[in-house]
């Protein structure tokens, strides 16, 4: 039932025909280059934008609904990182969401994304993150109401718990879960409330290769460094306080730690850090100066120095990191005591990466970063 209601809207048909089209030339490339680890799924979700906050329960009229197209490679056992994490797949999707609401708008993303394998390869989990495009973001004279989203360009993520099977008949298969899709401009631009999308899917995947990949554990010897290790990296990037119209800064995140390898998942982190922002820098004499009920001083110091503790899990040369700090000097105190960081980062030598992050105060974000770092 869920896949017939595709075809009740004639928005749906539009996007299903370019997505179908992409299908067939994309298994015409892949023949022709002969990729037999490849396989892509189509999937159709419909669920509830989750009213995390007052400020958008007005535009939460209807439930969304959506496609995803996803091209997947799987793994084999060629590098022992493979067969550690039990043959992930990776690969890209390409998503649309009809939100019901012209106010709100409607999304288009790109996401890169990772396939993980439990209980006998019937369960998939996947983690995705992207760029998606949002067709009606706030504007100040045409659409004030949209706090959700206040640029047309914005990071995405999304979560999908799915039962997997694959080359059920032919190379066809199909596959039924949870998605869960966050959308979020990272306070490059206010507003910047957000949505959180809570949905069921469904959909068919096809495997272009009708036989298994032959599954088997690689024979090199993967080796790691157990020492500590000290870290030093710089993060950078814009952003715009909480008053709308104050125009995007730049801002200046420096920190250190300690880096202690524990297995072949990962590392503990232990280390310290200044966060310097032109933003505060602004708005907290206008705080000060305009709004005297904030109880914020024009003496207020808007540095910050913060102590964490984080994990790195490493795939490849890739590796996801969270962190979780606490400010041991912070005069400004609007955000609380506590900040997290969750973010990506690509090892472009023993010593040299770089790295993607999102530093949030719970469910409010404050900064996209991007940033370089060197290890001792």
């Amino acid at each position: 039932m869920l896949c017939l209601k595709i075809f009740f809207s004639s928005n749906l048909r539009s996007v299903f025909k370019h997505f179908f089209f992409a299908i067939l030339f994309f298994t015409s490339t892949v023949h022709a280059q002969n990729f037999d680890d490849w396989f892509v799924e189509g999937n159709y979700y419909t669920g509830s934008i989750i009213p995390h906050s007052q400020q958008i329960s007005h535009l939460i009229t209807a439930k969304p609904e959506g496609f995803f197209l996803s091209f997947n490679r799987k793994t084999v056992g060629d590098k022992p990182w493979e067969s550690f994490y039990n043959f992930p797949d990776y690969g890209f999707t390409l998503h649309y969401q009809n939100n019901h609401n012209p106010e709100l708008g409607n999304l288009y993303g790109a996401f890169a994304h990772l396939n993980f394998y439990f209980f006998n390869r019937n369960l998939q989990f996947r983690v995705a993150q992207g760029i998606a495009y949002a067709t009606n973001p706030y504007d100040r004279e045409t659409n004030f109401r949209n706090l959700a989203y206040g640029t047309k360009f914005m990071p995405s993520t999304y979560l999908a718990l799915n039962f997997n099977k694959q080359n059920l008949w032919n190379g066809l298969g199909f596959q039924a879960g949870l998605v869960f899709l966050h959308h979020s401009n990272a306070t490059l631009k206010s507003p910047n409330i957000s949505t959180n999308t809570l949905g069921l899917q469904i959909g068919l995947n096809y495997s272009f290769n009708h036989q298994e990949p032959n599954r088997r554990f690689s024979s090199q010897v993967d080796n790691f460094d157990t020492r500590i290790k000290y870290v030093i990296s710089f993060k950078t990037g814009v952003n715009e306080g909480h008053v709308i119209g104050m125009g995007q800064k730049p801002f200046y995140h420096i920190n250190a730690y300690a880096e202690k390898r524990l297995n072949r998942t990962g590392s503990l982190q232990l280390g310290a850090e200044l966060f310097l922002s032109e933003t505060l820098k602004e708005i907290i004499p206008l705080l000060a100066n305009s709004f005297p009920e904030s109880n914020i001083s024009l003496n207020t110091d808007y540095k910050r120095i913060g102590v964490f503790t984080g994990y790195e899990m490493y795939i490849n040369k890739l590796s996801i990191e969270g962190q979780m700090g606490v400010y041991v000097y912070d005069q400004y105190k609007v955000n609380g005591s506590l900040y997290q960081r969750l973010g990506l980062k690509y090892n472009v030598t023993e010593r040299i990466f770089g790295s993607m992050s999102l530093k949030t105060h719970s469910a409010k974000a404050e900064a996209l970063e991007f940033g370089v770092g060197f290890k001792l």
